[in-house]
């Protein structure tokens, strides 16, 4: 009796494995396509929550920040174009940051399909690296919000907004 329990008690774990990894992996924030003339943004869009962004425990100063929740951001230009006035040739690109109070420096990365916390890993394929202001909000930004409109590619969430300005 005791070796039919064992055998039935080990089925069970391996049945309920077998299920548990057939479920779809859902992220755990939203996602956005932003579609700009020329451009496409892919992003994962995670939410303030009461949290301290930049400079706190999501996105510390001096840091890479993959931009979005997951996967790392995704922008594709259809042609070539200057981003921050440098010379970016056309095709799909990860977007990342390094954030400090006052400046941050976006990274365009030529590999599309690392985690999203993985960047400092493939920095040998960094493409572009331009350093752009920070603009203070006076009303925080809930959900990370990018957009691809008038020339610049933005990113505001929380207190804060940075624009990258792309030329076609």
């Amino acid at each position: 009796m005791r070796v039919r329990n064992a055998i039935l008690c080990l089925f069970a774990i391996l049945f309920s494995a077998t299920i548990s990894y057939a479920q779809p992996s859902h992220p755990k924030s939203p996602h956005d396509t932003v579609k700009g003339k020329d451009i496409t943004i892919y992003y994962g869009r995670p939410y303030k929550k009461g949290r301290d962004i930049f400079g706190g425990s999501v996105a510390p100063y001096g840091k890479t920040y993959r931009c979005g929740a997951d996967e790392p951001t995704i922008v594709t230009f259809n042609k070539d174009v200057t981003f921050g006035g440098k010379a970016v040739k056309a095709g799909k690109y990860s977007f990342f940051a390094v954030p400090e109070k006052d400046k941050w420096t976006v990274i365009l990365n030529s590999n599309t399909t690392m985690w999203g916390t993985d960047h400092d890993k493939h920095a040998d394929q960094d493409v572009v690296k331009v350093d752009v202001p920070v603009k203070n909000l006076s009303t925080p930004v809930e959900q990370l919000t990018m957009t691809a409109k008038g020339g610049d590619i933005t990113l505001a969430w929380d207190k804060v907004m940075i624009a990258v300005p792309v030329k076609m």
